[in-house]
């Protein structure tokens, strides 16, 4: 059975509708820019409602009754404001950072969000990306999504370009266009990583995929390999993968890796993965396995563009040994590659 979850964002959003359809009043606050070291990325969100319960969080604990405050004035009145709020040593060091900055903090009531929630089920529903592009004079909303030719209408050439960019890169931004400024919210699915085969390296790589954020699947149709004993916690597919490729949602914020030896298991995911442009996919072997597995997938077609997106052998080059040591070299990879891009760093010669 293939199970799907919501990402953060979804799940806060869901939050907040929900908090609104039993009667409460609610508003959300979004990191819009930060300067120096600051706790939280542009984009973190925290909902909040009329009673002070929240979810979420817009720095590391330092601000947030701040923000419970003035949220509560939002919801009153049902006009947006912009916090920008300073973080000095003493607080930088309370929470854990090195040194002070600043953080700017839009808070608006959740009734904003109303006419385009639906719009952004639908995105999230077929695991897309999306801009969610926010007047913060105004606090029109629009959304551009990558899936779907939804909310194009009324965005001119040059934010349309700004919100493609966003969508791309997956970084939110602060836009000033003809004397209006724009807050351009990357909105991405949740992180998956998918792994063909439940052998000893996939343990140790999937905890630390977990601890970065992945939701993590296992497909062994051996039943005795992929077990809750060995992988609690994580999504079991114990089913062949010709029977389960065509079930699986792949986005761009999925990372595959084959582990099996296997080319009967390997080969469909990967063709899976290629067929739809992952962020990151990788396959465990030496150089001579990863020759013949090009050439046996060269021949359904795929170009020489496509077959480089596989990293094999898998992995940044840390002279690893262990089981542990080459799933860190694989999540390492994997980092690499969402942080600086597939011609950012060369994991071998």
């Amino acid at each position: 059975m293939i199970e799907i979850t919501t990402s953060r964002d979804e799940a806060l959003i869901e939050t907040a509708v929900d908090w609104m359809n039993k009667g409460h009043g609610v508003a959300i606050a979004t990191v819009v820019s930060t300067w120096g070291s600051s706790p939280r990325p542009v984009g973190s969100q925290m909902v909040v409602n009329d009673i002070e319960a929240f979810q979420g969080s817009v720095s590391g604990g330092c601000i947030e009754a701040t923000v419970l405050t003035e949220a509560q004035f939002v919801i009153e009145s049902g006009a947006p404001q912009r916090l920008k709020i300073g973080i000095d040593n003493r607080q930088a060091w309370d929470t854990g950072l090195a040194c002070g900055g600043e953080i700017e903090i839009y808070i608006e009531p959740m009734a904003a969000w109303r006419g385009i929630v639906d719009e952004l089920s639908r995105v999230t529903a077929l695991r897309g990306s999306c801009c969610m592009i926010t007047n913060l004079s105004t606090g029109e909303k629009r959304l551009l999504a990558s899936n779907l030719p939804i909310g194009v209408s009324k965005i001119n050439d040059d934010l349309r370009s700004a919100a493609e960019g966003v969508i791309a890169s997956g970084n939110s931004t602060l836009l000033k266009l003809e004397n209006e400024e724009y807050f351009l919210h990357s909105l991405s699915p949740m992180p998956e990583l998918i792994v063909v085969g439940a052998v000893h390296i996939a343990q140790p790589l999937v905890q630390m995929a977990t601890l970065l954020g992945y939701r993590c699947s296992i497909i062994d149709p051996r039943k005795k390999f992929a077990t809750a004993e060995r992988f609690p916690g994580t999504n079991l597919i114990a089913d062949h993968p010709n029977n389960v490729a065509k079930e699986l949602r792949v986005h761009s914020r999925t990372s595959v890796v084959a582990l099996s030896h296997s080319p009967d298991l390997d080969d469909p995911i990967l063709r899976l993965a290629l067929d739809n442009d992952v962020e990151y996919v990788g396959a465990l072997g030496s150089r001579k396995t990863h020759a013949d597995r090009i050439e046996r997938l060269r021949k359904f077609g795929y170009s020489e563009d496509q077959l480089r997106k596989i990293r094999g052998p898998i992995g940044l080059d840390i002279g690893s040994k262990t089981s542990a040591e080459v799933a860190l070299a694989i999540v390492a990879e994997m980092t690499c590659i969402k942080r600086c891009g597939r011609h950012g760093r060369q994991h071998r010669e």
